[in-house]
């Protein structure tokens, strides 16, 4: 049975004061275990950005492929425009990397 004298507050909960119009709710500063807490949650971010940016290459490939086969495109112009998707993957998924290196340092910084 739960303890009906305790609230169910976070203990990193402080009780917000008001300055006028302004309401001040004070949070302590990060932790070494939030920190790396965090840190999971912008990996987690990056990988769904790296799925995306993923699914989009395989949907521009299926066109591609489709436009080849049923003679729209020419085989060099197929493999032309494959490799600038490719490209363009590689080059978001480098930036998604960079970005997400930032955070974290970003994140660590006491």
């Amino acid at each position: 049975m739960p303890s009906r004298g305790r609230s169910a507050r976070p203990t990193w909960a402080s009780i917000p004061s008001t300055d006028g119009a302004l309401i001040r709710l004070p949070i302590p500063a990060l932790n070494a275990e939030r920190r790396q807490e965090l840190v999971k949650v912008a990996h987690k971010y990056a990988e769904h950005a790296r799925v995306a940016v993923r699914n989009v290459r395989r949907e521009g490939m299926e066109l591609l492929k489709k436009l080849d086969k049923d003679g729209q495109m020419s085989e060099d112009d197929h493999h032309k425009n494959s490799a600038k998707v490719q490209e363009l993957t590689d080059k978001l998924i480098k930036e998604i990397d960079q970005s997400l290196a930032a955070k974290e340092a970003e994140i660590k910084q006491v």
